[in-house]
């Protein structure tokens, strides 16, 4: 965990003040001078001002899922599974960061940390998700500089980053930083092609490699 983080989860301090105090050496993890920057491992001690920070009992809980066609990311799937069918109880009180529809799979993230939920959500934050795509058709010259330069739809334009998989141009890579409704499928019909297999990989510096064939996976933040 970074250790700006750490010191912010566990004091009244914000993290931009964390490493102000960092910076103004007031800060010693296991004994020493702490950096900017730092992370720290679950038996580190870290002091502020000469006080040792303690962790507190209730912490964030952050999970990777790697989620099968036909589950909602909701709570609510209206007659569907859900991602949520597919985790224990401790988990269901998370968040999910960064939706996918029913007919998609791949990596999902879900969290009770708010500030990393803003983190992978918002807009200004301009995180790259990753995916693979498999079309009914292969995909033009054409079209796909189209694509990349940006395609309008009735909620606003919507850009995507290309990269051929195959030679047959049925299998390409997508990279996008927005992330509305569908978006990936709705811009590829606009120019009447039919995404018939969606797969997520990456959300921002998370990847599904991490998962390791496993169905979920907690991780450290």
């Amino acid at each position: 965990m970074r250790l700006n983080k750490f010191i912010a989860e566990n004091t009244n301090l914000s993290r931009r003040s964390a490493d102000v105090a960092i910076e103004q050496g007031k800060v010693t993890v296991d004994g020493k001078k702490a950096i900017l920057g730092a992370t720290i491992s679950p038996s580190s001690k870290v002091k502020l001002r000469g006080i040792e920070v303690k962790q507190k009992i209730n912490q964030y809980l952050t999970i990777l899922l790697n989620k099968p066609v036909g589950y909602v990311c909701s709570k609510d799937g209206q007659g569907s599974p859900t991602v949520y069918d597919l985790l224990p109880s401790k988990y269901q009180n998370l968040n999910i960061a960064g939706r996918l529809d029913k007919d998609s799979s791949g990596l999902v993230l879900l969290t009770n940390d708010g500030e990393l939920l803003n983190h992978l959500t918002h807009p200004s934050y301009n995180k790259t998700k990753i995916y693979e795509v498999r079309l009914n058709k292969p995909l033009i010259e054409k079209d796909k500089s189209v694509i990349e330069h940006g395609v309008m739809l009735e909620d606003g334009r919507s850009q995507l980053d290309l990269m051929k998989l195959d030679d047959s141009g049925f299998e390409w890579q997508v990279k996008m930083h927005q992330g509305r409704n569908r978006q990936i499928r709705r811009t590829f019909a606009k120019l009447r092609y039919k995404v018939i297999g969606l797969d997520r990989n990456d959300i921002a510096k998370y990847s599904i490699r991490i998962l390791q064939n496993k169905k979920y996976i907690e991780i450290d933040i």
